[in-house]
């Protein structure tokens, strides 16, 4: 035993612990109001997206000369998880998804070198490819969306009061970007006659090369005098339409205006780009994104402020509103953490006056205040914000802080009442349990360990619980051991004479279970055995769950047409949803995003990117009743009003993000073969009543037209191949052909047919190709035409072909139960696949398989750390041996707690489960101690049994009870709830065996040697 006795110090030194007290509380108020605020823990996203284009490629081309060479690059990238991509006509798009164990500056290196490998390749892509462009801020989130909606003005007018509002927002501390969703690009089309350029000999080509030649920056010198230097500049450059409509052309010796033989007009990108819509309105959105580590309640503020101002400058009929507001949820959230932790504060407290009298009970309450204020400090100078994880930790913490606290009062109460002095009473707790405290201490922070460690984006996401947890433990020990003695020494009256408590009715009653427990010890470990052998039975019958959804009140409405569906239809479809919502008394706010996924407003949304199939609609009920009222009114409109739209609605997620919870990936050479399969596939996953919406991530072919060229004929007519697609494109599509420079925006020029002649299907072999000669001839003159079938997009994951069937699963299923069930019938298909193709399990199940599995692999180091404090503390392999065999009962009162609540085995009640080992342990630790310190006095191990348990009784239970009470305020929620109940359940059955089990086992053990000893001794 050390001779420093850190106790004895403080008490010699008052002045200077008063004052590290009063630092200690300062410090925290500062760091209390400098904490950041977020909802989220931040958790880099590991995925990269990599786009390239080859204009006017087919899939199949794109695949083989793009995508295959990009991937293979690719699989050399250092941390790799997996490559996926996604194949359209023109243009690939692949995700590089790193390992959940790379750091942060990991990833930052790998995505340098993502950069340089492609750009090594660069040079063996076809000719004509554009990119590869790469989009490594992924992750990035705008918690604060206004949408912009005009009455009486042109898109272009709104669009320049926004970019302005934009460039005012941007000047605020803590804004580090803000992007402009919805915004359609101007385009000035220059629409002629293919006909009348024909018959006027006008060469289109000629025509365009004008155009681009005289809007052309170029320089035209500097004349050097002797005083200075002139610049000079040649005009020409477009500046509006009209300079484009007034360049004049020489035809047949006579000069023509453009706006004589072809229309010259403004107008938006046509196709439109990717919609922004704000309460069913068409709108121009504003998604502000906070720096890393700011304070998203003052962020908040200022944008308040900020548009307040801004709106009464803004012009009558513009109106901004607020689409997402982070800020707000997370006002709430924290009010409602810290409403829980001062509900925690005040049930200890109660269990502390109550069990400990009064002055007892203000020695603690004073502990609990001093030792939050230094944890604030400490988590400000550790650059952890308040969010939801740390928030959590915190009330978790709270529970178990008390208890070093209460050891050391309730010894101090123990000393005082046999007579010592002040002094010594409050250095004998340090004496006596310092140490055993301390190894419990770091064994309960041990049992965190797998949180703070796990390699995985789920332990990235919950890395504070280990964090806060440590930092409040360890801060405890310091508190009790120096604080708390002062604190006693001022507090805590010696008892009057004759004023000995009596035993209550509770401790009786335990004195004589226990002596009871230690007569049938055998019989005491058996049913205890017993217990945890049907508590290891009675586990599967806990549903698993990876990550519950979020108890905000959005709701995500995914919109799916098929693959081959135009913008246009998007939009048509999404206008008819915004009526549906128009009028519903569930309905707050919502936004709707056409041709994209929403933007990431939430940190573990699971991001769409841009499609014209494709909408998403982010709803905000005015509170959660309302979302599931709204959700099941939604479901049954879709369903009957929507039959042509893959749709999804569901809530937000927690934890990283997943998408469709039920996902099967059906993967091998052949596309026909993988898509057999996914069919059969998709039949098994809907014989489950339990899932709906079975669908696929891409399935259905879409129409083509192939023009096929008699190359012959085309020769003979002066035409070629390139010059007929460059005539087509132009006609139908349009072509880009130069820029006017208008402002801050740069506006195409695009030369393209009228609108009669731009064609459809019906007209194709109509349109009329200009020759050389200045005769026009119909395409059906030199071209067939052939209508066929082809996948209008491919992904692969890892370079072979992937169709994913994916459902959900009906409101109440958990993902993990149905794929459970569905896993037999799944087998049995796989194991009739031919060589080269498999079907693998993704969505929820993989994600938790993944965490789980990366929290499991630091098991063996939380078990070695916890062992190696045990043995440094006990010294002994048979203490160390039965204080091990009490941490895993907690399993009892588990199992227990979540089968009677309902709650699911998830990720976060894994984590409790394990945290519950080490606070099980340090009390095994502690009455082991104190069961040695009673038989060093000379005690029998049968009397030393007795009387050590009877002296922890109190202190172990009051922490127990402290400890279960403080988890009722975050029991309730949705996200700590299953480990509230874990650790309460476990921790007050763990306790019990703590205080029967444990001693019936130590007398089994030793008592039985102490007779073998005594008989030898005898003869």
């Amino acid at each position: 035993m050390m001779r420093f006795n850190l106790s004895e110090w403080a008490l010699g030194h008052r002045s200077l612990v008063v004052y590290f007290m009063i630092v200690a509380v300062l410090a925290g108020i500062l760091s209390y109001n400098r904490l950041g605020r977020s909802e989220d823990p931040a958790f880099i996203i590991k995925t990269m997206v990599v786009q390239a284009a080859w204009p006017g490629a087919t899939v199949q081309d794109m695949l083989e000369q793009v995508t295959e060479r990009i991937e293979r690059k690719l699989q050399e990238t250092p941390h790799l998880d997996f490559i996926r991509s996604y194949t359209n006509a023109g243009v690939t798009t692949v995700f590089v998804n790193l390992d959940g164990a790379t750091s942060a500056q990991q990833v930052a290196d790998t995505w340098y070198h993502v950069r340089k490998s492609i750009g090594d390749i660069r040079h063996t892509l076809p000719a004509g490819v554009v990119g590869p462009g790469f989009n490594d801020e992924f992750g990035d989130t705008f918690g604060i969306i206004y949408g912009f909606t005009a009455d009486g003005f042109t898109h272009r007018e709104l669009r320049d009061h926004v970019e302005d509002v934009r460039s005012k927002l941007l000047r605020l501390p803590d804004v580090s970007k803000i992007e402009i969703l919805g915004a359609q690009d101007e385009v000035i089309f220059v629409e002629f006659s293919v006909k009348e350029l024909a018959s006027l000999g006008i060469d289109r080509s000629a025509l365009i090369n004008a155009l681009q030649t005289q809007n052309i920056v170029r320089p035209a010198g500097v004349i050097q005098t002797g005083n200075e230097a002139i610049s000079l500049r040649v005009s020409g450059a477009f500046r509006t339409e009209q300079d484009v409509a007034d360049v004049n052309f020489a035809v047949g010796g006579r000069m023509l205006r453009l706006s004589d033989i072809a229309r010259v007009h403004r107008g938006y990108a046509d196709p439109p780009q990717p919609q922004f819509r704000a309460n069913g309105q068409p709108a121009i959105g504003l998604a502000i994104a906070m720096r890393e580590g700011g304070d998203i309640l003052a962020l908040g503020q200022r944008i308040d402020r900020a548009m307040a101002q801004i709106k009464a400058e803004l012009p009558v009929g513009i109106e901004p509103a607020l689409v997402a507001d982070q800020a707000v949820t997370v006002e709430s959230a924290i009010a409602e953490f810290m409403s829980s932790l001062w509900q925690a504060v005040a049930i200890i407290l109660a269990v502390s006056f109550i069990s400990l009298g009064v002055r007892a009970g203000l020695v603690v309450a004073l502990s609990i205040p001093l030792t939050l204020a230094a944890v604030f400090a400490v988590m400000d100078l550790s650059s952890i914000d308040m969010q939801r994880i740390s928030l959590g930790a915190l009330i978790i913490a709270l529970a178990l802080l008390v208890d070093d606290a209460m050891t050391t009062t309730d010894a101090m109460l123990n000393r005082l009442a046999r007579g010592e002095s002040k002094v010594q009473a409050a250095s004998f707790a340090f004496r006596t349990y310092a140490f055993a405290m301390l190894a419990g201490t770091l064994v309960t922070i041990a049992g965190f360990v797998p949180v703070g460690f796990a390699a995985s984006s789920a332990g990235e996401y919950t890395f504070s619980l280990f964090a806060v947890v440590a930092i409040a433990l360890v801060l405890s020990w310091l508190v009790a051991v120096v604080f708390a003695p002062l604190l006693g020494l001022a507090i805590l009256a010696p008892p009057k004479e004759g004023a000995e408590a009596k035993p209550g009715p509770v401790f009786r009653a335990y004195r004589g279970l226990l002596g009871a427990a230690l007569r049938l010890r055998y019989l005491t470990i058996a049913l205890t055995v017993g217990l945890f052998a049907a508590a290891i039975a009675a586990l599967p019958l806990i549903p698993n769950q990876f990550f519950p959804s979020s108890d905000r009140p959005e709701l995500l409405v995914d919109l799916r047409l098929p693959q081959n569906a135009s913008i246009y239809a998007t939009e048509s479809m999404v206008e008819r949803f915004d009526a549906v919502l128009k009028d519903d008394p569930d309905v707050a706010r919502w936004s709707t995003y056409v041709g994209r996924g929403a933007i990431r407003f939430y940190l573990p949304l699971d991001v769409q990117l841009p499609n014209d199939f494709f909408a998403q609609g982010v709803i905000v009920a005015k509170d959660v009743a309302a979302r599931e009222r709204l959700r099941q009114k939604l479901e049954k409109v879709l369903a009957e009003d929507f039959p042509s739209v893959v749709s999804r609605i569901s809530p937000l997620e927690l934890g990283p993000p997943v998408g469709w919870p039920v996902q099967y990936r059906v993967s091998g050479p052949d596309l026909s073969k993988v898509r057999e399969i996914a069919f059969r596939l998709a039949e098994i996953v809907a014989q489950d009543k339990r899932t709906r919406t079975v669908n696929f991530d891409w399935i259905e072919p879409a129409r083509e037209v192939r023009i096929r060229i008699d190359q012959d004929e085309a020769r003979r007519l002066g035409l070629s191949s390139q010059a007929i697609a460059s005539v087509l494109n132009t006609v139908v599509s349009g072509q880009a052909i130069s820029q006017v420079r208008d402002s801050i925006y740069l506006v195409d020029i695009v030369v393209r047919a009228t609108d009669e002649q731009r064609v459809s299907l019906a007209t194709l072999s109509t349109l009329q190709v200009a020759l050389p000669n200045g005769r026009t001839v119909p395409l059906s003159q030199f071209a067939t035409f052939e209508e066929t079938q082809d996948y209008p997009v491919v992904w692969r994951r890892d370079r072979v072909p992937t169709l994913t069937v994916q459902a959900d699963v009906r409101q109440g299923a958990l993902p993990e139960s149905v794929t459970d069930a569905l896993e037999p019938a799944v087998k049995a298909l796989q194991s009739g696949l031919p060589p080269g193709y498999s079907i693998v399990i993704g969505g929820t199940v993989e994600e938790s398989a993944k965490s789980q599995a990366s929290v499991i692999a630091v098991v063996p180091l939380m078990l070695l750390l916890m062992v190696t404090v045990l043995m440094v503390q006990l010294q002994s392999f048979q203490r160390l041996f039965i204080a091990l065999t009490v941490g895993p009962l907690g399993l009892i009162g588990v199992v227990g707690a979540l089968l009677l609540s309902g709650r699911p085995l998830g990720f976060v009640a894994i984590l409790g489960i394990l945290a519950l080992l080490g606070m099980i342990t340090k009390n095994a630790v502690i009455l082991i101690g104190q069961i040695e310190a009673e038989r060093a006095a000379g005690k029998n191990v049968r009397e030393a049994v007795m009387d050590a348990a009877s002296t922890r009784f109190r202190p172990i239970m009051l922490t127990a009870v402290s400890t279960v009470l403080g988890m009722i305020p975050i029991a309730p929620t949705v996200f700590w709830g299953p480990m509230a109940f874990s650790i309460m359940g476990g921790l007050l059955v763990a306790t019990l065996l703590t205080l029967i089990f444990l001693p019936a086992l130590y007398v089994a053990w030793f008592g039985s040697r102490e007779k073998t000893d005594a008989a030898a001794a005898a003869s």
